[in-house]
Order: C-alpha cells, then structure tokens, then sequence
C-alpha cells in the first residue's frame, strides 16, 4: 500500500525569513491525519533568507537530523560544537537530556534550503550528543542514519534507518523490506517512480505491507530520503 502526501498538501509556514513546508503536524499547523509516521515526527522543507536563522533555543529527548540540499549551516551547540554543515553532508543531534543550539544560514547573499527532519527517541534522558558526516554515494541507496552506526553511518537513538537514493536518468534500484514495517519516501529532486506510483520534487509516500519497492528514476537525476521505520 503507497500512500502519497503531495507536496502541495503539506502544512505551509511563512515568516520573511524563513519559508517552511511541513509533511506533518508542526508549531502552528495541525492536521490529526498527517501526525507522522511511526517514530519519524517531523519533515520540515525549509527555506532560509540569506544572513537568517534559527537564534539559541533549546530541545529536549528528539532526534534531530539536518540534511542540506543547497547552502551552508553555520552550528552552534551548549556542547561547544562549532561546525559548518555544507550541501549534500547530514547531521544528527541527539537532544537527550537537553541541548541548546542555533541554526544560522552561514551566506549572506544566498539562500539555505534544508530538510529537518525529527525521530522520536525510544530511550528518553540519554546523554545529548552530536555527529556529523558527508557520505560517499558507492551504491543508489546508502545508508546514512542506522540505530547501531555501523560501516560509519550515523547512530540513531531508535529502530530506525535512513538511506540517500541518488539515480541517475532511468536507473533502477530494489530495496527489500519487511512488509510489517513502515517506509516513508521524500522526494527532493526529479521523479521517481516507485511500483508503479510517480512522486515528483516535495512528494512523500508512506508505504505499508509491500516486501520489494522498485525505484525508476522516469526523467533525469533523482535525490530522495528514504526511512525504514519500525
């Protein structure tokens, strides 16, 4: 079963400095029948004004992964990391028992365009922490996000995996899934077919009680998230 979420439909946010686009129910946007899926809380498709950001503020107990699709992050934590996140790399802060951080984009003539994205922990009160990787592509799907950190993946506090799907123009890739678990597609670029569903550039799918999903790459390059959830 594939269920999409066009991007259209998403939840919309617009504060001069910062243009967000939610896949489920966020701050002021609320919809009982988008709330997430499984542990994955949030995908925020954010968009932030040159010199604009995020100032200090704090979570608590979430998974936070950032994934830059043009544009720098400057990062600023209460654990003394100071790092800049380019195009194309990931982070993940583990907000555990608390932390505090800022989210600057780090260009003042250009835009930042991320993905934020949430994972609700299945441990609450962990050590907070935070890592940061740009991955080499060697396949169509690489993990990137996995609940052990092997083969240099980031470690996730939760049964919960991340792939980047990068294809070019009409190559194909089969990931095997178990059919009682959840899988939640996001579209960034082109358009990728899958079993037989189109998605274009902002669509998301959440796809149920299916064993092998095929992904077609119909019309030039495509990028895309794709989570394997518990």
């Amino acid at each position: 079963m594939i269920r999409i979420r066009k991007a259209e439909d998403r939840g919309q946010a617009d504060f001069g400095w910062l243009k967000s686009q939610h896949s489920f129910s966020f701050a002021s946007y609320y919809d009982p029948k988008h709330m997430g899926v499984s542990s994955l809380r949030v995908i925020n498709d954010d968009r932030v004004a040159p010199g604009a950001g995020f100032d200090t503020h704090g979570h608590r107990d979430m998974e936070i992964i950032s994934y830059v699709i043009s544009g720098t992050i400057t990062h600023k934590d209460s654990f003394g990391n100071v790092t800049t996140l380019p195009a194309g790399e990931f982070q993940l802060m583990s907000a555990g028992k608390g932390i505090y951080h800022s989210e600057f984009n780090a260009s003042n003539t250009e835009g930042l365009h991320f993905l934020q994205i949430w994972i609700q922990p299945d441990t609450l009160g962990i050590e907070a922490g935070y890592q940061q990787k740009a991955f080499e592509q060697t396949s169509p799907l690489t993990a990137v996000v996995t609940p052990t950190g092997e083969n240099g993946t980031l470690k996730v506090q939760q049964d919960a995996t991340l792939y980047r799907l990068l294809l070019d123009a009409e190559e194909q890739t089969v990931l095997t899934q178990v059919p009682s678990r959840n899988t939640y597609v996001q579209v960034i670029e082109g358009r990728l077919n899958v079993n037989d569903m189109d998605l274009t550039a902002g669509d998301g799918a959440h796809i149920t009680e299916e064993k092998i999903l095929i992904f077609n790459a119909r019309q030039g390059k495509v990028c895309a998230l794709v989570f394997d959830l518990a």
